[in-house]
């Protein structure tokens, strides 16, 4: 199940009136390895008695990721075929995106 999914599971059991605990030891007695922590489901619990009933992630602030392009994953696997001993801020300083930019290019494309 995805974060979703859980934070509706989470608003049903909200409006039935059921506590976080209650909640927390029901998901990780039916989901073990993908259940919400208790911070988590606590953090939902505050946002449903602040009145928000959506269950939607909102918009975030922040820099948008824009360095998984088409062009900068072709100019990494070029690097990387030219010299497998790249290190991953050698690649980032050329192409001046973040370290991070790169692993996740690396890793996923």
């Amino acid at each position: 199940m995805n974060k979703n999914e859980f934070s509706v599971l989470v608003k049903y059991c909200f409006l039935k009136g059921k506590n976080s605990v209650e909640v927390k030891t029901w998901l990780h007695a039916e989901f073990p390895d993908t259940a919400p922590g208790k911070s988590t489901i606590k953090d939902w619990y505050a946002k449903f008695r602040r009145g928000e009933i959506s269950t939607e992630d909102g918009e975030r602030s922040g820099r948008p990721k824009v360095v998984v392009t088409g062009e900068n994953i072709k100019k990494v696997h070029k690097m990387i075929l030219n010299n497998r001993k790249l290190k991953l801020n050698e690649i980032a300083d050329t192409l001046k995106i973040s370290t991070g930019g790169v692993h996740h290019i690396i890793h996923e494309y």
